[in-house]
């Protein structure tokens, strides 16, 4: 029986030609934390867990990973995987509450989760999907994000190149910017292609007035309009605009999925294999969704790691009706992953191989490393 022997979490970061803007501030650097879990044989399964916001998230992971999760996993059987996440959970669930830190400690829990179901499909010669009961497909599609509000025009060439049936706009930056943003991809992609994400931006008033200029009756779903997302005020705005929402990028717990799968003005959810748990978590929700009979498209804005992830449960569960791909230029999708991601007629194909099913580039993980972050593991060894 293989155990456990080290656990380790890397902070990589990348900055962007030009900072990227959004409706509660600019992202002026790619993140991403990869966590590793070592077998006492050496076989090292691979995680990411989602550092993309506040700038310092990554020394809070780091801690939490090193200094919560590590010492508790070191030890511990591999093949015993879901047990130990469910035990992490629980154990960790009274500190995030007084914390105040729920968010957090499942993105931390992600990363780790990942890396084992990688860890345990690696000792069993299968890929995470075969884990999961079945690679139902080859390939899963893809939807384009990262529109706007700068490049708009370049951004849909991409788009159009890489066969995506369906595009989303970054909104809730100003409504004359928000309406640069709509009209400039618009005149390209059809209203029925095009979906809006505010990120949480506007108030119910803000958002019936907005969608009034820049959705269409034929918009498919506006995601995270309002900025508490208030049950109440969701199907408000869904009655007087006709636009439903998509949500789940924020939202953590199996409850908090059951309440959004259940909601008429939920069109669809939007979990993320690297901030609401991993992998287990990311197959409950699909499960909840496949209930409602809502679809499930994950959010992404992260790595290789989270998207191969992401690939191998909706190679298992038809819930899934496309995942999230940023198609601005990303370093942890296309260099961090040995072969990238290739999207061809709007579908990416899901790694071939055990665990993940990828292989990491050792090179670029040393060239993206953030030094003030490197250090060993504290507690596992």
């Amino acid at each position: 029986m293989r155990r456990v022997a080290d656990v380790r979490v890397r902070v990589l970061r990348s900055e962007l030609d030009e900072p990227v803007r959004m409706s509660f501030g600019a992202l002026a650097h790619r993140w991403t934390a990869l966590v590793e879990v070592e077998a006492d044989d050496g076989t090292v399964g691979h995680g990411e867990s989602w550092i993309n916001y506040p700038p310092w998230a990554c020394f809070e992971r780091v801690a939490t990973i090193r200094r919560g999760i590590a010492p508790a996993l070191v030890g511990e059987p591999v093949d015993d995987h879901r047990r130990l996440v469910a035990e992490l959970r629980a154990g960790l669930a009274g500190f995030a509450r007084q914390w105040g830190a729920p968010g957090p400690v499942a993105q931390a829990l992600s990363g780790v989760d990942i890396a084992l179901w990688d860890l345990v499909g690696k000792l069993r010669d299968a890929s995470v999907a075969e884990l999961l009961g079945g690679r139902e497909r080859e390939r899963v599609p893809v939807y384009a994000s990262g529109l706007g509000p700068d490049g708009v025009a370049e951004l849909v060439a991409r788009v159009l190149e890489k066969g995506f049936t369906r595009a989303k706009c970054r909104v809730g930056l100003g409504e004359a910017t928000d309406i640069a943003t709509v009209d400039s991809a618009r005149t390209l992609l059809t209203d029925d292609q095009l979906v809006l994400d505010a990120n949480q931006a506007w108030t119910l008033e803000e958002a019936v007035r907005r969608l009034s200029r820049l959705a269409s009756p034929a918009t498919p779903w506006v995601e995270e309009p309002l900025r508490d997302m208030d049950p109440a005020e969701l199907t408000a705005l869904f009655r007087r605009t006709g636009i439903p929402a998509a949500a789940g990028e924020n939202t953590y717990g199996r409850r908090g999925f059951a309440a959004l799968a259940a909601h008429e003005a939920i069109a669809v959810l939007q979990p993320d294999v690297a901030k609401l748990g991993g992998v287990g978590e990311l197959l409950a929700v699909c499960e909840l969704a496949a209930d409602h009979g809502k679809p499930v498209a994950p959010h992404w804005y992260g790595g290789g790691v989270a998207l191969a992830a992401a690939a191998q449960v909706a190679a298992a569960h038809p819930a899934i009706t496309g995942i999230e791909y940023d198609v601005r230029d990303n370093p942890f999708r296309d260099e961090l992953v040995v072969g990238g991601f290739a999207v061809e007629h709007g579908e990416i194909a899901v790694p071939d191989g055990p665990g993940l099913g990828v292989e990491i580039d050792q090179d670029a993980v040393r060239r993206y490393e953030f030094a003030d972050t490197a250090a060993p593991t504290a507690g596992a060894r």
